[in-house]
């Protein structure tokens, strides 16, 4: 299954014209700046925008051309909004239940029992939306948005109007999701954390075309992209955790490249990072140094051979330089002054010394 979605649609001041195919399983980021046509892209696939000359094919199913339009509330669709717009006057069970009556019984794939207990719901079915916080209230919508057993879930920068600690508190649970139910979703944010720990695929936005598309580690290190030469640019690394360190407290995870040492920070015992698992490292260019040796009495234990791939000037001082290291991509940032020093061209076989990595997930 994938979904293939065209749209032209043009309100004078800003026109979104997409051509661009989702995978059929699961999330599919949906990244840009403010204005770039998220929103606009997600409201058109739910049929609250109609154009002339759009089309949206989901599965097997045409949704819309030129000859058909299912309307909103046909349409197999569960979206998640920023705020949770619940019904107060209806306790959480009967939130999450409300939308489900619509939907044949033949039809229903995933059961109430399933959603409630994946988003961590059953200790809160009779509260009222006033007795939840905001983290508590954006759980109770996504459940109610999957108890239609949707083909697809939109999700519009569903964590938007929460601060970070209710954002921590959430995230785990689209963790679940990934992992638990196959149905598709296409998850909106402007964040690159959000995108980088949840995407497997992404769809890049601006002025309302598509700029890329692809995984999203490699979206995120290509040079003919502006995310790599963004003053906070970042790689975005997939290992998996081959062995733990107890007595210094460190996890190693193991990627073409090599293997890096993590500091656990409590993480092994929630099962973050348990043997086998697979992990995702989030490493910042202006937290890669790169040597033409491999140096000796240092404190950084993350060094690994790469080789270089390409060079690009940012402003009068940095440079950026995209690096192979194994299969995986990594940008980093250095003064021009130092690549100068170096020497460096691409092809060259050179070190990087990572000084910092964080766990995404």
């Amino acid at each position: 299954m994938s979904i293939e979605a065209r749209f032209q649609i043009d309100r004078g001041d800003f026109c979104l014209d997409v051509d661009v195919r989702f995978p059929g399983r699961g999330v599919s980021a949906v990244f840009g700046p403010s204005g770039s046509g998220k929103t606009t892209l997600l409201r058109a696939m739910a049929g609250l925008e109609k154009a002339a000359g759009s089309y949206l094919k989901v599965g097997d199913q045409v949704w819309q051309d030129e000859t058909c339009f299912i309307a909103p509330h046909r349409r197999a669709v569960g979206y998640v909004f920023q705020e949770p717009s619940l019904f107060e006057h209806l306790d959480v069970r009967r939130n999450i239940a409300y939308g489900r009556k619509r939907v044949a019984p033949e039809a229903r794939k995933v059961s109430l029992e399933h959603v409630i207990d994946l988003l961590g719901l059953g200790r809160l079915l009779a509260r009222y939306p006033r007795q939840l916080s905001g983290g508590e209230q954006q759980r109770v919508a996504i459940a109610r948005a999957l108890a239609t057993s949707p083909a697809v879930l939109l999700m519009d920068e569903p964590l938007a109007s929460l601060d970070e600690a209710r954002k921590d508190e959430i995230l785990p649970y689209f963790e679940s999701l990934h992992r638990e139910l196959d149905i598709p979703m296409l998850y909106v944010s402007h964040s690159k954390d959000e995108v980088m720990r949840l995407g497997d695929h992404m769809v890049l936005l601006d002025k309302g075309r598509v700029l890329a598309t692809g995984g999203v580690a490699e979206v995120f290190s290509s040079m003919d992209l502006p995310l790599a030469h963004a003053p906070d640019a970042r790689s975005v690394i997939e290992g998996v955790v081959v062995a733990q360190d107890e007595e210094f407290g460190l996890s190693y995870v193991e990627f073409s490249g090599g293997r890096f040492a993590v500091a656990n920070n409590g993480l092994v015992a929630d099962e973050s990072l348990v043997l086998g698992s697979t992990v995702r490292l989030l490493v910042r260019a202006s937290d890669i140094s790169v040597t033409l040796e491999r140096a000796s009495n240092t404190s950084v234990m993350n060094v690994f051979a790469a080789t270089v791939a390409e060079l690009a000037r940012e402003g009068a001082a940095h440079v950026t330089v995209s690096l192979s290291v194994g299969a995986v991509a990594m940008i980093a940032r250095i003064t021009r002054k130092s690549a100068t020093v170096l020497g460096l061209e691409p092809g060259m076989r050179v070190f990087v010394q990572i000084k910092s990595v964080a766990l995404l997930r």
